[in-house]
């Protein structure tokens, strides 16, 4: 198994860099997110946006994956491919954006509520967004992965919500997915102790129902199997002797 890989201050300066531009590309694709706009405009327009910054989408191609982001709706917890589905009022869209910059790469996502919604899904989007800040307020040199994860677990257990177990958090710096997996619960039988200088996306998904999901014949759009709605947030950072720097961070008010 590779090894957690820490970075060296030049690399955290362009760790910051890439999460600066990731940001900036998810804010602009929140914006968009409209009642009759399509989940293929929404990726295209992601694209223009990543090309206009002088960086390149992290997505497209990895591993065969054909869109420069992932725009997943509803029942679609991640990895959706955008297409000719336009989108509606009170849809929950998840959108993934990871921008590779300087050779490093941001990965940043959330879910924003087409023209508003229900307030039990914005319950969903408020529980897991309390998951998330859970878990990077586990965040230190010396912490566990599965420190990280109890504490988005106890938020989401606590409103009766499922946890999607078969997809987690995870490393990045030059690659998609390093060294250490980041699972949503407490996980303590392949748990990691995280050192300074580590960098690792965290990223609760959180359903109205049990949790459990399947993969569509795509082969890459995750869904619920009770066809429940879902929410997916996510953050760039790096740990720190105490604490940890949220990467995916443009400057400006934060979106959650």
């Amino acid at each position: 198994m590779a090894k957690p890989i820490p970075k060296s201050a030049s690399e955290i300066v362009l760790m910051r860099e890439a999460g600066r531009a990731a940001m900036t590309v998810l804010r602009r694709a929140a914006s968009a997110v409209q009642p009759g706009v399509t989940t293929g405009e929404i990726d295209n327009w992601i694209g223009k946006w990543i090309h206009g910054l002088g960086a390149k989408s992290a997505f497209l191609g990895y591993r065969g994956f054909p869109r420069h982001a992932c725009v997943s709706v509803n029942e679609e917890v991640i990895h959706g491919i955008g297409g000719n589905r336009r989108l509606r009022m009170g849809d929950l869209v998840k959108l993934d954006v990871g921008v590779r910059l300087g050779g490093y790469i941001g990965d940043v996502a959330m879910t924003v509520a087409c023209g508003g919604c229900s307030p039990e899904a914005q319950r969903l989007l408020d529980v897991t967004i309390a998951a998330l800040r859970a878990g990077i307020a586990r965040v230190r040199g010396g912490a566990k992965t599965s420190d990280i994860g109890r504490a988005v677990q106890e938020v989401v257990d606590a409103a009766g919500f499922g946890i999607v177990r078969e997809f987690c958090g995870h490393g990045v710096g030059r690659a998609v997915h390093e060294e250490p997996q980041v699972p949503n619960y407490a996980d303590r039988s392949d748990s990691v102790r995280l050192r300074p200088g580590l960098t690792i996306a965290i990223e609760p998904m959180v359903t109205a129902g049990t949790g459990s999901v399947k993969i569509l014949g795509d082969g890459w759009t995750v869904v619920t199997q009770d066809g429940s709605l879902s929410a997916h947030f996510e953050h760039t950072v790096l740990v720190m002797e105490e604490g940890c720097e949220i990467l995916t961070n443009d400057g400006m008010v934060p979106l959650y």
